[in-house]
């Protein structure tokens, strides 16, 4: 995005200040330059000369979530997901981190693309737990996941009855090693609904490193990505993270091509709210709370986007947290590279989860699962974690509540 392109983002701020209640780092610190309308008066400033990107105006983009609840929130429309991902572009090509961050950041980038390596790395953390870790390391350890994930998705699931159309399914990185339950469950639901479901080998969508600035990394992941998916009337997604990116692929890549491959993206709740359920839902009698993902709530324009197949599982009841608007503190690799806030953040997510009394938390984003179980195992009170779209299957499988909720991650 050249400069003319972000000074006429930047002039689209009119500095109301709508924005503020809802972003995590104003609320937590209130102050201005940790807010969406302080960072973009540091991105004017820079354009115009006034100030250099350093380490002390870095810190502030850095504490960035990018979690884009000012989006929603402004009446102006300012693109304020755009001008945060070219301005953290702009800090990884013209900034040099210390080297302790530079390390961490490497690492993460070495793993959390490549589900092999990361499952790897996983049977590991609980002797990372166990041993004198450095402090920057430890949140690695710290977030580990306690569960090892199972399922196995089929390359093609077929159509139950006629069929609807031939989908996609994006099988992810993180929710290909942690969650690949979470994948079968997706492609067993959409069959039982009359969509073939095809799960072609794919490779990193390059959301995480767009989210983190390395914008190029990003694009070359993404233009993999398409190719993989020529063959297919839409592009399911579980992974609300990488659905928000890759519905941005037209923009990002400027090309016909990416524009096309955007335009079939649907989020797997987005799908079922939109279309009449096909197979039989059985009853599920228990009390779930919903923790809206970000990028649903925000990124994608989709609040509470699975609530409707939600409400279609007789017996289930769905409950909201409050703040639903702010963040979990996950936002990526935000919670192992700003880990204190995204700490305090968790916390004060799981301790909404918990007032609602519900018997499960669900949440259509792998990070926001591994945050919020991270932090109720913290308060001593871990909730069975669940994707919307595992509820829908348990129901429509007749699974048992109480067999749910056993088995389930926690």
């Amino acid at each position: 995005m050249g400069p003319g392109v972000i000074r006429e983002y930047v002039d689209d701020c009119v500095h109301c200040g709508f924005c503020l209640p809802t972003c995590p780092t104003y609320v937590l610190w209130s102050e201005e330059m940790d807010s969406p309308r302080g960072r973009i008066q540091l991105m004017d400033a820079r354009l115009d000369g006034t100030i250099a990107l350093n380490g002390t105006v870095n810190q502030h983009f850095d504490r960035c979530l990018g979690c884009m609840a000012c989006v929603s929130s402004c009446p102006s429309g300012v693109r304020y997901d755009r001008l945060i991902e070219s301005t953290r572009a702009a800090v990884e090509k013209e900034s040099r981190r210390s080297l302790g961050d530079r390390f961490v950041r490497g690492l993460l980038f070495q793993l959390l693309p490549y589900p092999g390596r990361m499952r790897a790395a996983l049977a590991f953390a609980p002797i990372g737990r166990a041993l004198p870790m450095p402090k920057r390391l430890r949140p690695l350890v710290e977030i580990a996941p306690r569960w090892r994930g199972h399922g196995e998705l089929p390359r093609v699931t077929p159509a139950e009855g006629a069929r609807r159309a031939r989908v996609g399914l994006l099988t992810g990185c993180v929710q290909r090693a942690v969650f690949p339950d979470v994948n079968a469950a997706t492609a067993r639901v959409l069959a039982a609904d009359g969509f073939e479901v095809v799960a072609p080998p794919q490779g990193c969508c390059g959301a995480l490193s767009v989210h983190a600035g390395r914008l190029d990394e990003g694009k070359a992941f993404a233009r993999k990505l398409v190719g993989a998916f020529s063959d297919v009337d839409l592009v399911v997604v579980n992974s609300s993270g990488c659905g928000s990116h890759l519905k941005e692929l037209g923009w990002l890549l400027g090309d016909e091509r990416a524009e096309s491959f955007a335009a079939k993206v649907r989020d797997v709740g987005e799908l079922l709210a939109e279309t009449p359920a096909r197979a039989p839902r059985n009853t599920l009698s228990m009390t779930v709370a919903l923790q809206d993902s970000c990028h649903l709530r925000h990124a994608q324009g989709l609040p509470v986007s699975s609530l409707s197949s939600l409400l279609g599982i007789p017996g289930l009841e769905v409950v909201e947290p409050a703040e639903q608007d702010i963040c979990c503190g996950s936002a990526g690799i935000y919670n192992v590279v700003q880990a204190d806030a995204a700490r305090e953040l968790g916390d004060r997510k799981a301790g909404h989860v918990l007032a609602t009394g519900a018997q499960a938390f669900a949440s259509a984003n792998p990070g926001c699962l591994v945050q919020i179980s991270a932090a109720l195992d913290r308060a001593g009170r871990p909730l069975p974690a669940l994707h919307p779209i595992e509820l829908v299957d348990a129901s429509i499988r007749g699974i048992p509540a109480g067999r749910l909720r056993a088995e389930a991650r926690r």
